[in-house]
């Protein structure tokens, strides 16, 4: 059996361009180069027919170890809580008031940028912050 060799983490969002360049904020991604033969995404977009400009976008790792991630336009609008959700992992190997302090430290950066605090969920030793992007993605600051 062959193993996965790339993942690719896809969105449903009405505005792709406008979540991808958010969650570029967030991860410190890049949005890749146009495709070949085109000097800008905006000359891209330009040759696709009407109904599909703008439709898609995509940021990636700069380093190449994390996986893609795809934003495509959908016409319904988010109506529940997410089944997944990403953790951005500030936290990774502190605990307590050294966790809570890192993770306070980067909500407080991402609110400027469109995220929304939703609650602290703190136990005094573990702790994460669930907040939602510019579309009302649930995500965790873990």
């Amino acid at each position: 059996m062959a193993s996965v060799r790339q993942l690719q983490i896809t969105f449903d969002c009405a505005e792709p361009e406008r979540l991808a360049r958010f969650w570029c904020e967030v991860l410190g991604y890049v949005v890749p180069p146009p495709p070949e033969g085109f000097a800008t995404w905006d000359d891209y977009s330009g040759s696709l027919p009407p109904e599909e400009r703008d439709s898609w976008f995509a940021c990636v790792d700069p380093s190449g170890a994390g996986p893609r991630l795809f934003f495509q336009r959908v016409p319904e609008g988010k109506t529940a809580k997410n089944r997944v959700h990403l953790d951005v992992r500030v936290g990774t190997g502190l605990v307590g008031d050294e966790r809570l302090a890192a993770l306070e430290a980067e909500c407080t950066r991402l609110v400027p940028l469109g995220a929304v605090r939703v609650r602290l969920l703190y136990d005094g030793h573990d702790s994460c912050i669930v907040m939602q992007d510019i579309e009302g993605n649930e995500f965790c600051l873990d």
